[in-house]
């Protein structure tokens, strides 16, 4: 049996605290290893790089916003 295979039959005998523990674990992992981290909340889970491109696409509105803003004549 796989190390894997293991891990993935002992998570549902894990108590709140120790998923907490084991989930934070897995995010120092990353950030140690300088890989992708990982983000889930209510809305679902979410890579950095899919965060990059939900900010940029914020941004690119805003400066849409701005400009139009701008390009109004002064009351």
């Amino acid at each position: 049996m796989s190390t894997l295979t293991e891990i993935k039959a002992a998570l549902p005998k894990l108590s709140d605290g120790e998923l907490k523990q084991l989930a934070a674990d897995l995010d120092r992992l990353f950030r140690e290893r300088k890989g992708a981290s990982i983000y889930q909340d209510a809305h679902g889970t979410l890579s950095e790089a899919d965060l990059i491109i939900a900010a940029d696409r914020a941004f690119q509105e805003y400066d849409k916003a701005e400009g139009t803003d701008a390009d109004r004549k002064a009351r």
